[in-house]
């Protein structure tokens, strides 16, 4: 068995000093880019592993960033922790997956409980978690810097958020140039902001177009594919039902799908049906649907990079903006008839 492979080892081959190569690894500042590549290439080629427990021990630091959700949808997750994942892994930190509650005493008493036993570096938070006022102050009395992905109040933190209501509205103009003139809305969970952006989106793409808010094509929903299919069966319940359904996350559209062919319904001939987010299931549903593409994963990545970056160095919160796109694919059509 080789013999592991030894910071002095990394030392010796870059010809700089254990100190230096401690810390390039630990990404500290004010580090010549010339030393820091002759590190990391000796770095690579012993193949050399740092002892996180031996790193953790000199930088006072766990290399654990801790990532709290609380959201219905598995689709949506599996980008934003693809993300941060990816994002530890330029810094050589850990993630742990952290289940929180959306009730503010177990919520509080399960980050207590998180902090004590694992001591994160810092945390990553997703909606509806983001907007909890008594879980953001006891972060901070904690003193545990954190970075929030969509939160409601992007002043003041580290946030990566996109334009969401204007996403909304672009899928509603979209529907309009197809002809739909009876349009409904399926809202998301009342907990998460994005719930309120999207519909605020839904009302300006409808005011864009000269047609009236009809408040009977906006029914709640809760981010899940069982509010979906409620939601659907609500709309389509309707004396005069609606042409097209915008739902506010791709897994309530797949709901909407799966009503309407239970019904004997075509998409897109009889309804158009859409949903937000762009998640896999987006593609795997028959007909494919025509969503909103929020980069989850990227938001995921760069709120880490965020994070990590104010660790080292200390930055002011920075809030990035992300882009979005309309993917069109087979489950809108032109208005029947």
């Amino acid at each position: 068995m080789a013999p592991r492979v030894r910071i002095e080892d990394v030392a010796e081959a870059a010809g700089v000093s254990m100190k230096t190569v401690s810390r390039v690894l630990n990404c500290e500042p004010n580090v010549r880019e010339q030393t820091r590549d002759r590190v990391m290439q000796a770095v690579e080629a012993l193949n050399y592993s740092p002892h996180m427990f031996a790193r953790s021990l000199a930088g006072n630091r766990t290399y654990l960033i801790a990532l709290l959700y609380n959201n219905p949808s598995a689709n949506y997750m599996m980008g934003v922790i693809s993300g941060v994942l990816a994002g530890c892994e330029t810094q050589q930190y850990n993630m742990l997956l952290c289940p929180a509650e959306l009730e503010d005493d177990r919520l509080l008493r399960g980050v207590e409980s998180l902090v004590a036993r694992s001591q994160p570096d810092g945390v990553i938070l997703t909606p509806p978690l983001t907007d909890s006022p008594a879980l953001l102050e006891r972060l901070k009395q904690l003193d545990i810097p954190y970075a929030s992905i969509s939160p409601r109040n992007q002043q003041d933190c580290i946030c990566v958020a996109m334009d969401e209501p204007l996403a909304a509205q672009e899928m509603v103009r979209h529907l309009v140039q197809l002809g739909h003139r009876r349009i409904a809305h399926i809202i998301g969970h009342p907990a998460h902001g994005a719930s309120d952006w999207r519909l605020q989106g839904y009302r300006r793409g409808l005011e864009e177009a000269g047609i009236a808010v009809d408040p009977e094509l906006a029914v709640p929903g809760e981010f899940s594919f069982e509010s979906g299919v409620a939601a659907a069966r609500t709309l389509l319940d309707l004396p005069t039902p609606p042409t097209a359904i915008f739902a506010a996350n791709d897994d309530m559209a797949a709901g909407v799908i799966q009503v309407a062919l239970q019904r004997g319904l075509r998409i897109p001939q009889d309804l158009s049906v859409c949903g937000f987010d762009d998640t896999p299931m987006s593609e795997q549903v028959f007909p494919s649907m025509t969503t909103i593409h929020q980069p989850t994963d990227e938001m995921g990545r760069l709120a880490t990079i965020a994070l990590l970056s104010s660790l080292r160095h200390s930055e002011p919160p920075a809030s990035l903006r992300v882009p979005h796109t309309l993917r069109l694919r087979q489950s809108s059509g032109p208005v029947p008839g």
